[in-house]
């Protein structure tokens, strides 16, 4: 098996803290050089946040810019309160299919990924159809215990044409009581 890969400029506290709250976390939102932060099931794996995706019926990974050598930004919640714990700077590693590391990070992805409709030939179809990526902690922690931004930081809704129900008719009420008392009225 691979040793970590993670850089001796992350911190040993840092380096416990973002492990322990990807272990614990289902989801981790990730930013990439591209877009906004976008949250994806995971599996801890090696030192790393091990992803799957871009292959029919898998999570989305396009769009992130998350490319070999680049780099992203990882945020992981708290599993007591489900507030944002950690944020840290990460390396994207794009692992090619069928290597040693491939075949571990797959091992370790394969059983976090609920709902498989091809459990057994699940690593077969991800050498064809998907990407591998892995997100080696690259440095201390952006954001931590002690150290969160004083704002929300809650991200404004994407525009979109849907809407919600308009108000409710005028006379939707005295329709809906004649029926009411009609129905009433057959039953006694």
């Amino acid at each position: 098996m691979a040793t970590p890969s993670t850089p001796a400029s992350v911190p040993a506290l840092d380096r416990a803290l973002i492990e322990e709250s990807a272990k614990k976390s289902a989801l981790v939102w990730v930013r990439g050089p591209q877009g906004p932060d976008r949250p994806l099931w995971h599996a801890w794996h090696d030192g790393a946040v091990c992803l799957v995706g871009d292959g029919p019926g898998e999570q989305p990974l396009d769009g992130l810019g998350l490319v070999h050598g680049g780099t992203a930004t990882v945020t992981a919640r708290s599993k007591d309160k489900g507030g944002r714990l950690v944020v840290w700077p990460a390396r994207v590693v794009e692992l090619p299919p069928g290597g040693e590391e491939w075949r571990a990070a797959v091992a370790e992805l394969a059983g976090k990924r609920l709902n498989a409709p091809d459990a057994g030939t699940i690593a077969e179809r991800w050498a064809r159809e998907c990407r591998v990526v892995r997100l080696e902690p690259a440095g201390a922690l952006v954001e931590g215990p002690g150290a969160m931004p004083d704002g929300s930081r809650a991200a404004a809704p994407l525009p979109t044409t849907a809407t919600t129900r308009g108000p409710v008719p005028a006379g939707l009420p005295k329709l809906l009581l004649r029926r009411a008392g009609r129905r009433g009225r057959r039953s006694g």
